[in-house]
Protein backbone atom coordinates (compact mmCIF):
# COMPACT_ATOMS: atom_id res chain seq x y z
CA UNK A 1 0.00 0.00 0.00
CA UNK A 2 2.88 2.30 1.07
CA UNK A 3 4.40 1.71 -2.26
CA UNK A 4 1.43 2.71 -4.34
CA UNK A 5 1.09 6.01 -2.42
CA UNK A 6 4.57 6.75 -3.06
CA UNK A 7 3.97 6.23 -7.02
CA UNK A 8 1.09 8.27 -7.13
CA UNK A 9 2.64 10.81 -5.45
CA UNK A 10 5.35 10.72 -8.16
CA UNK A 11 3.61 10.41 -10.95
CA UNK A 12 1.67 13.60 -9.47
CA UNK A 13 5.16 15.43 -9.23
CA UNK A 14 5.89 14.59 -12.52
CA UNK A 15 2.67 15.68 -13.98
CA UNK A 16 3.14 18.87 -12.14
CA UNK A 17 6.31 19.27 -13.52
CA UNK A 18 5.79 18.63 -17.56
CA UNK A 19 3.43 21.29 -16.88
CA UNK A 20 5.04 23.46 -15.74
CA UNK A 21 6.79 26.39 -17.70
CA UNK A 22 10.16 24.60 -17.09
CA UNK A 23 9.14 22.20 -19.69
CA UNK A 24 5.90 24.90 -21.66
CA UNK A 25 6.97 25.20 -25.57
CA UNK A 26 8.27 27.98 -26.62
CA UNK A 27 6.16 29.98 -27.94
CA UNK A 28 6.15 30.78 -31.96
CA UNK A 29 7.14 34.75 -32.09
CA UNK A 30 4.82 36.08 -35.63
CA UNK A 31 6.29 39.26 -36.33
CA UNK A 32 3.12 41.33 -38.01
CA UNK A 33 4.71 44.59 -40.20
CA UNK A 34 2.06 46.42 -41.56
CA UNK A 35 3.11 49.56 -43.28
CA UNK A 36 2.31 51.94 -40.41
CA UNK A 37 0.37 51.81 -37.07
CA UNK A 38 -1.86 55.08 -37.07
CA UNK A 39 -4.64 54.32 -39.45
CA UNK A 40 -8.24 52.17 -38.21
CA UNK A 41 -7.30 49.80 -41.34
CA UNK A 42 -3.84 48.49 -39.85
CA UNK A 43 -5.55 48.41 -36.07
CA UNK A 44 -7.83 46.23 -37.41
CA UNK A 45 -5.38 44.00 -39.09
CA UNK A 46 -3.34 43.63 -35.52
CA UNK A 47 -7.39 42.80 -33.39
CA UNK A 48 -7.54 39.84 -36.48
CA UNK A 49 -3.78 39.07 -35.98
CA UNK A 50 -4.23 38.58 -32.01
CA UNK A 51 -7.80 37.07 -32.30
CA UNK A 52 -5.88 34.44 -34.73
CA UNK A 53 -3.06 33.80 -31.82
CA UNK A 54 -5.62 33.37 -29.02
CA UNK A 55 -7.53 30.69 -31.10
CA UNK A 56 -4.27 28.89 -31.67
CA UNK A 57 -2.18 27.64 -28.72
CA UNK A 58 1.78 28.95 -28.53
CA UNK A 59 1.99 31.84 -30.47
CA UNK A 60 3.14 35.43 -29.38
CA UNK A 61 2.48 38.86 -31.45
CA UNK A 62 5.50 41.19 -32.32
CA UNK A 63 3.50 43.93 -33.43
CA UNK A 64 5.97 46.73 -35.08
CA UNK A 65 5.57 49.19 -37.95
CA UNK A 66 7.21 52.10 -40.14
CA UNK A 67 6.14 55.60 -38.44
CA UNK A 68 4.97 56.68 -42.24
CA UNK A 69 3.20 54.53 -45.24
CA UNK A 70 5.72 56.35 -47.40
CA UNK A 71 8.83 55.31 -45.32
CA UNK A 72 10.42 52.01 -47.41
CA UNK A 73 13.59 52.45 -45.97
CA UNK A 74 12.16 52.37 -41.93
CA UNK A 75 10.25 49.24 -42.68
CA UNK A 76 13.04 47.09 -44.56
CA UNK A 77 15.18 47.81 -41.15
CA UNK A 78 12.40 46.55 -39.43
CA UNK A 79 11.71 43.22 -41.32
CA UNK A 80 15.58 43.02 -41.57
CA UNK A 81 15.53 43.30 -37.91
CA UNK A 82 12.96 40.75 -37.12
CA UNK A 83 15.63 38.24 -39.56
CA UNK A 84 18.50 39.01 -37.18
CA UNK A 85 16.42 38.61 -34.16
CA UNK A 86 15.09 34.80 -35.65
CA UNK A 87 11.30 35.07 -35.51
CA UNK A 88 9.23 31.93 -36.57
CA UNK A 89 7.32 34.15 -38.99
CA UNK A 90 6.53 37.61 -40.57
CA UNK A 91 3.74 38.89 -41.85
CA UNK A 92 3.99 41.57 -44.23
CA UNK A 93 2.59 44.63 -46.08
CA UNK A 94 4.91 45.58 -48.07
CA UNK A 95 5.25 49.89 -48.78
CA UNK A 96 6.98 49.08 -52.12
CA UNK A 97 6.40 46.01 -54.35
CA UNK A 98 10.07 45.73 -55.37
CA UNK A 99 11.83 47.26 -52.19
CA UNK A 100 10.92 44.76 -49.82
CA UNK A 101 11.56 42.05 -52.36
CA UNK A 102 15.17 41.34 -51.48
CA UNK A 103 14.59 41.12 -47.57
CA UNK A 104 11.72 38.70 -48.08
CA UNK A 105 14.38 37.19 -49.90
CA UNK A 106 16.84 36.59 -47.21
CA UNK A 107 14.20 35.96 -44.88
CA UNK A 108 12.96 32.76 -47.01
CA UNK A 109 16.52 31.53 -47.75
CA UNK A 110 16.61 31.64 -43.74
CA UNK A 111 14.06 29.39 -43.37
CA UNK A 112 11.44 32.29 -41.68
CA UNK A 113 8.07 31.87 -43.85
CA UNK A 114 7.10 35.30 -45.03
CA UNK A 115 3.19 35.71 -45.86
CA UNK A 116 2.46 38.86 -47.86
CA UNK A 117 -1.05 40.67 -47.12
CA UNK A 118 -2.94 43.42 -48.22
CA UNK A 119 -0.30 44.99 -50.99
CA UNK A 120 1.19 42.46 -53.28
CA UNK A 121 5.01 41.84 -53.27
CA UNK A 122 6.66 41.43 -56.82
CA UNK A 123 6.94 37.38 -57.00
CA UNK A 124 5.32 34.26 -56.94
CA UNK A 125 3.24 33.41 -53.89
CA UNK A 126 4.38 29.73 -52.69
CA UNK A 127 8.10 30.58 -54.32
CA UNK A 128 9.04 33.43 -53.48
CA UNK A 129 6.41 34.38 -49.95
CA UNK A 130 4.61 31.65 -48.36
CA UNK A 131 1.01 32.76 -49.75
CA UNK A 132 -0.65 36.25 -50.82
CA UNK A 133 -3.96 37.39 -48.38
CA UNK A 134 -6.18 40.40 -49.61
CA UNK A 135 -9.05 41.91 -52.03
CA UNK A 136 -8.56 41.46 -55.95
CA UNK A 137 -6.86 45.62 -55.30
CA UNK A 138 -8.07 46.25 -59.23
CA UNK A 139 -11.29 44.71 -59.10
CA UNK A 140 -12.21 47.38 -56.16
CA UNK A 141 -10.78 49.97 -57.71
CA UNK A 142 -13.33 49.07 -60.91
CA UNK A 143 -16.37 48.84 -58.52
CA UNK A 144 -15.91 52.16 -57.08
CA UNK A 145 -15.28 53.60 -60.88
CA UNK A 146 -18.78 51.81 -61.74
CA UNK A 147 -20.57 53.64 -58.84
CA UNK A 148 -19.19 56.97 -59.32
CA UNK A 149 -20.43 56.78 -62.93
CA UNK A 150 -23.42 55.61 -61.31
CA UNK A 151 -23.59 58.33 -58.92
CA UNK A 152 -23.18 61.25 -62.22
CA UNK A 153 -25.51 59.44 -64.17
CA UNK A 154 -23.00 58.57 -66.96
CA UNK A 155 -21.60 61.88 -67.21
CA UNK A 156 -19.47 64.94 -65.90
CA UNK A 157 -15.78 65.32 -64.99
CA UNK A 158 -14.25 63.45 -62.25
CA UNK A 159 -10.69 63.21 -60.44
CA UNK A 160 -8.49 60.76 -59.19
CA UNK A 161 -6.05 61.48 -56.15
CA UNK A 162 -3.24 58.67 -56.39
CA UNK A 163 -1.76 57.31 -53.25
CA UNK A 164 2.26 56.95 -52.42
CA UNK A 165 4.10 55.76 -55.51
CA UNK A 166 4.89 52.26 -55.76
CA UNK A 167 2.39 50.65 -53.50
CA UNK A 168 0.99 47.76 -55.73
CA UNK A 169 -2.47 47.72 -53.70
CA UNK A 170 -3.29 51.49 -54.63
CA UNK A 171 -1.89 51.62 -57.37
CA UNK A 172 -4.04 48.59 -59.13
CA UNK A 173 -6.82 50.59 -57.16
CA UNK A 174 -6.38 53.48 -59.21
CA UNK A 175 -5.91 51.78 -62.68
CA UNK A 176 -9.46 49.28 -61.81
CA UNK A 177 -10.59 53.02 -61.24
CA UNK A 178 -9.43 54.42 -64.53
CA UNK A 179 -10.29 51.09 -66.36
CA UNK A 180 -13.86 51.25 -65.23
CA UNK A 181 -14.30 55.15 -66.38
CA UNK A 182 -12.59 54.65 -69.71
CA UNK A 183 -15.78 52.75 -70.75
CA UNK A 184 -17.94 55.70 -70.18
CA UNK A 185 -17.20 58.47 -73.19
CA UNK A 186 -19.47 61.20 -71.19
CA UNK A 187 -16.92 61.25 -68.14
CA UNK A 188 -14.05 63.12 -68.87
CA UNK A 189 -10.51 62.31 -66.55
CA UNK A 190 -9.66 65.57 -65.75
CA UNK A 191 -6.45 64.67 -62.65
CA UNK A 192 -5.12 61.39 -62.68
CA UNK A 193 -1.30 62.14 -61.89
CA UNK A 194 -2.01 63.52 -58.87
CA UNK A 195 0.09 61.91 -55.74
CA UNK A 196 -0.06 62.39 -52.14
CA UNK A 197 2.12 61.67 -49.82
CA UNK A 198 1.81 58.35 -46.31
CA UNK A 199 -0.54 60.66 -44.17
CA UNK A 200 -3.63 62.29 -43.56
CA UNK A 201 -1.52 65.53 -42.92
CA UNK A 202 0.28 65.51 -46.40
CA UNK A 203 -2.77 64.48 -48.55
CA UNK A 204 -5.19 67.31 -47.46
CA UNK A 205 -2.14 69.62 -47.93
CA UNK A 206 -1.98 67.93 -51.34
CA UNK A 207 -5.70 68.18 -51.74
CA UNK A 208 -5.72 72.18 -50.70
CA UNK A 209 -3.06 72.74 -53.32
CA UNK A 210 -5.23 71.52 -55.71
CA UNK A 211 -8.53 73.21 -55.05
CA UNK A 212 -8.74 75.32 -58.04
CA UNK A 213 -9.10 72.27 -59.96
CA UNK A 214 -11.02 69.86 -57.17
CA UNK A 215 -13.74 72.89 -57.64
CA UNK A 216 -14.09 71.45 -61.28
CA UNK A 217 -15.14 68.46 -60.85
CA UNK A 218 -18.70 66.25 -60.20
CA UNK A 219 -17.13 63.02 -58.79
CA UNK A 220 -14.09 61.96 -56.82
CA UNK A 221 -12.17 58.97 -55.96
CA UNK A 222 -9.51 58.08 -53.44
CA UNK A 223 -7.72 54.93 -52.97
CA UNK A 224 -7.39 54.47 -49.61
CA UNK A 225 -8.02 55.59 -45.88
CA UNK A 226 -5.58 58.34 -45.71
CA UNK A 227 -6.37 59.76 -49.24
CA UNK A 228 -9.95 59.64 -48.43
CA UNK A 229 -9.85 61.46 -45.22
CA UNK A 230 -7.36 64.15 -46.39
CA UNK A 231 -9.38 64.82 -49.35
CA UNK A 232 -12.75 65.04 -47.32
CA UNK A 233 -11.05 67.46 -44.74
CA UNK A 234 -10.20 69.70 -47.46
CA UNK A 235 -13.06 69.49 -48.90
CA UNK A 236 -15.44 70.36 -45.88
CA UNK A 237 -12.81 73.11 -45.48
CA UNK A 238 -13.49 74.55 -48.72
CA UNK A 239 -17.46 74.21 -47.74
CA UNK A 240 -17.99 72.02 -51.40
CA UNK A 241 -18.66 68.63 -49.48
CA UNK A 242 -22.69 68.54 -51.31
CA UNK A 243 -21.26 69.58 -54.62
CA UNK A 244 -19.13 66.93 -55.54
CA UNK A 245 -19.78 62.83 -55.45
CA UNK A 246 -17.44 60.83 -53.60
CA UNK A 247 -15.96 57.46 -53.35
CA UNK A 248 -13.45 56.72 -50.76
CA UNK A 249 -11.95 53.93 -49.64
CA UNK A 250 -11.80 51.82 -46.16
CA UNK A 251 -13.60 53.26 -43.28
CA UNK A 252 -12.07 54.85 -40.55
CA UNK A 253 -15.28 56.33 -38.24
CA UNK A 254 -14.66 60.18 -39.74
CA UNK A 255 -15.41 58.68 -43.36
CA UNK A 256 -18.37 57.07 -42.10
CA UNK A 257 -19.48 59.88 -39.72
CA UNK A 258 -19.63 61.66 -43.41
CA UNK A 259 -21.30 59.09 -45.07
CA UNK A 260 -23.94 59.57 -43.14
CA UNK A 261 -24.13 63.28 -43.48
CA UNK A 262 -24.03 62.86 -46.98
CA UNK A 263 -20.70 64.34 -47.38
CA UNK A 264 -18.84 61.23 -49.00
CA UNK A 265 -21.73 58.96 -51.16
CA UNK A 266 -19.94 55.63 -50.51
CA UNK A 267 -17.20 53.53 -49.59
CA UNK A 268 -15.37 50.27 -50.41
CA UNK A 269 -14.87 48.57 -47.69
CA UNK A 270 -12.40 45.93 -46.64
CA UNK A 271 -12.37 43.30 -43.70
CA UNK A 272 -8.45 43.85 -42.68
CA UNK A 273 -9.37 42.31 -39.61
CA UNK A 274 -9.49 39.21 -41.24
CA UNK A 275 -6.62 39.35 -42.88
CA UNK A 276 -4.72 39.59 -39.76
CA UNK A 277 -6.48 36.69 -38.20
CA UNK A 278 -5.78 34.04 -41.79
CA UNK A 279 -2.21 35.53 -41.68
CA UNK A 280 -1.28 34.64 -38.46
CA UNK A 281 -3.44 31.18 -39.30
CA UNK A 282 -2.21 30.45 -42.07
CA UNK A 283 1.37 30.94 -41.03
CA UNK A 284 1.52 28.93 -38.59
CA UNK A 285 -0.38 26.00 -40.38
CA UNK A 286 2.86 26.02 -42.66
CA UNK A 287 5.31 26.12 -39.82
CA UNK A 288 3.59 23.14 -38.32
CA UNK A 289 3.76 21.48 -41.58
CA UNK A 290 0.23 21.70 -42.94
CA UNK A 291 -0.56 22.48 -46.77
CA UNK A 292 -2.21 26.48 -47.17
CA UNK A 293 -3.24 28.00 -50.16
CA UNK A 294 -0.77 30.58 -51.97
CA UNK A 295 -3.46 32.67 -52.36
CA UNK A 296 -6.92 33.84 -49.59
CA UNK A 297 -9.15 36.03 -51.32
CA UNK A 298 -10.73 38.81 -49.16
CA UNK A 299 -13.97 40.51 -50.51
CA UNK A 300 -15.08 43.98 -50.72
CA UNK A 301 -17.72 45.54 -50.17
CA UNK A 302 -19.77 49.34 -51.23
CA UNK A 303 -21.33 50.99 -48.41
CA UNK A 304 -23.47 53.26 -48.91
CA UNK A 305 -26.19 55.41 -47.24
CA UNK A 306 -29.00 53.14 -48.08
CA UNK A 307 -27.04 49.39 -46.86
CA UNK A 308 -25.00 51.62 -43.91
CA UNK A 309 -27.36 49.52 -41.29
CA UNK A 310 -27.05 46.30 -43.17
CA UNK A 311 -25.42 43.32 -40.53
CA UNK A 312 -23.11 42.45 -42.30
CA UNK A 313 -22.16 46.19 -43.28
CA UNK A 314 -22.02 46.36 -39.73
CA UNK A 315 -19.64 43.75 -39.14
CA UNK A 316 -17.20 45.54 -40.90
CA UNK A 317 -17.54 48.88 -39.44
CA UNK A 318 -16.93 47.51 -35.80
CA UNK A 319 -13.71 47.54 -34.54
CA UNK A 320 -13.31 45.64 -31.13
CA UNK A 321 -10.82 47.54 -28.97
CA UNK A 322 -7.50 46.66 -28.32
CA UNK A 323 -3.92 47.75 -27.22
CA UNK A 324 -1.03 48.36 -29.17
Amino acid sequence: MKNIIIDVLIAVILISVLQSDLFAQEKLKIAVVPKSKSALFWKSTLVGAKLGALAISGVEIIWTAPLSESDKEQQISIVEQCIADNVAGIILSPIHQDALASSVSKAMKKKIPVIIFDSPLKGVPGKDFICYIGIDNRKAGYRAGEHLVKLLGNKGKVVLLRYVKGQANTTEREEGFLEAIAKHQNIQVTMKDQYTGGSVDEAKKVCQNLMSQIREADGIFCPNEQSTIGMLLALQEANITDKIKFVGFDTPALAVEALKKGQIDALIAQDPSRMGYFGVKTIVDHIRGKKVPTKIDIDVSVVTRDNLNDPNIQKLLSLPSTSE
